[in-house]
């Protein structure tokens, strides 16, 4: 097998390959027994009609293109071996000449990783702002418990005040008609922390358990629905029961509670270092941001096109799927990011960064010989485990059926330990934050 290499432009490459005749006509010898094993020919069992009748009722192209597939994993690998090219897309084959009994020449197009010449990416300095604590970050922690461990009591004796959760049957309409998706039966309405149009949970304030009633409320001008954008609605409630949040007492007993600890003292020393723990790994988060950012930005590389329209194309993908789980129309968000072509724009960007930074990790993993062992693909594993609430066979059975989900967890966890060793090989200096002058 002979192979030529023709270089064109954004990394693409033409491998001009040549098949010995002999080698190509026993390609073509094996097409045409294993097409006969699928066609039915009047006069023959399948199998045994003589390559003449054959070539006759498929035609020789049909043959031919059955032979060039049979050959080319094996040719393709071999002649990307050989050059020691660095395939980035799947190797199509754009061209062949064949005439039995002569060699056969196969084009290939593949496109190639884009050179990467890094910058400094050791011995750094870079100055990071600390994360520090709130003052009233352990109050809140405490207060978060406070909450988590109240209760919701009946009120039966009052009128509903701005602190209740109101349970409530309620039928929406606007420009006289019903709204779809505006009526509710039994919905626990928290009328402190409402999400729902303003001016509703507050008029809900003084009613009495039983009440039948009407609220009057405008949707905002930049509603997602067009029909309701600014429009005035009426809603109509019934007041099935009212709930007062009863928060318990901050005491020895209930530190006794929530957890290992003998009173309160311990339980507020354990949110002191549990916020302690958080500090350090979002200082540390930040740290790798700030020295990979220095890394990526003294790099230089070209992207060619290409490259970055399939990462578009993919970005794309990824997010319809995720807006599909949520319940979103993808042209609805294409309408709220301001059209179709802003849309592009920021995906271009993203597509552009994502692929200098993988380029980037990739090619400081090779120059440094930074390699994934089965300890990184484990913890891997066991946090996908852990995220999907799943056993770990299951997850890597999962995995064992989806090649690209491997991968991308794979690339992740080189992302992990380069990023590891860019942490290690650079000086961070943990700085006081900024002072934030409000405007006046």
């Amino acid at each position: 097998m002979k192979v030529t290499l023709k270089n064109g432009k954004d990394n693409v490459v033409d491998l001009e390959i040549v098949i010995p005749a002999k080698e190509a006509a026993e390609a073509y010898n094996r097409a045409v027994s294993k097409i006969s094993q699928y066609v039915n020919i009047d006069g023959f069992r399948k199998g045994k009609a003589p390559r003449a009748i054959v070539e006759k009722h498929i035609g020789t192209e049909r043959i031919k293109m059955e032979a060039v597939e049979s050959l080319a994993p094996k040719m393709i690998s071999k002649a990307i071996e050989e050059n020691k090219l660095d395939v980035v897309t799947q190797p199509a084959i754009t061209a062949y000449d064949f005439e039995v009994g002569k060699d056969l020449s196969v084009t290939v197009q593949v496109e190639t990783r884009p050179e990467v010449t890094l910058g400094e990416y050791k011995g750094l300095t870079v100055k990071v702002e600390d994360s520090p604590i709130a003052e009233d970050a352990e109050q809140k922690s405490l207060d978060n418990l406070l909450k988590q461990h109240s209760t919701l009591d009946l009120v039966v004796d009052r009128a509903a005040n701005a602190t209740d959760t109101a349970v409530i049957d309620f039928d929406g309409y606007a420009n006289g008609e019903k709204i779809v998706g505006g009526e509710g039966k039994n919905y626990p309405l928290d009328l402190a922390n409402s999400t729902f149009i303003p001016g509703f949970a507050e008029q809900i304030v003084g009613h009495s358990v039983g009440e039948e009633f009407e609220i009057f409320v405008t949707f905002p001008a930049e509603y997602h629905d067009e029909k309701l954008k600014g429009q005035p609605a009426t809603f109509k409630i019934k007041l099935n029961e009212i709930k007062e949040r009863k928060t318990p007492e901050l005491n020895d007993e209930f530190a006794q509670k929530v957890g290992p600890f003998k009173n309160v003292d311990e339980l507020k020393a354990d949110i002191r270092k549990f916020l302690e723990n958080q500090r350090e790994k979002t200082n540390k988060q930040n740290s790798e941001n700030e020295v990979f950012k220095s890394v990526i930005e003294a790099a230089k590389v070209d992207i060619p096109q290409s490259m970055i329209n399939r990462e578009v194309e993919s970005l794309k993908a990824d997010y319809k799927q995720r807006l599909a789980y949520q319940g979103i129309n993808w042209d609805d968000l294409v309408k709220a990011q301001g059209g179709v072509d802003h849309l592009d724009e920021t995906l271009t960007v993203d597509a552009t960064n994502r692929i200098k930074n993988s380029l980037v990790i990739d090619k400081i993993a090779k120059v440094e010989n930074i390699k994934l062992e089965p300890k990184d693909l484990e913890q891997k594993f066991a946090e996908l485990a852990t995220m999907y609430g799943m056993q770990q066979q299951d997850v890597l059975k999962q995995l064992g059926q989806s090649p690209e989900m491997l991968g991308s967890l794979s690339q992740q966890a080189l992302n992990d330990k380069v990023r590891d060793y860019l942490l290690a090989n650079n000086k961070v200096e943990i700085v006081a934050p900024k002072v934030k002058v409000e405007a006046k």
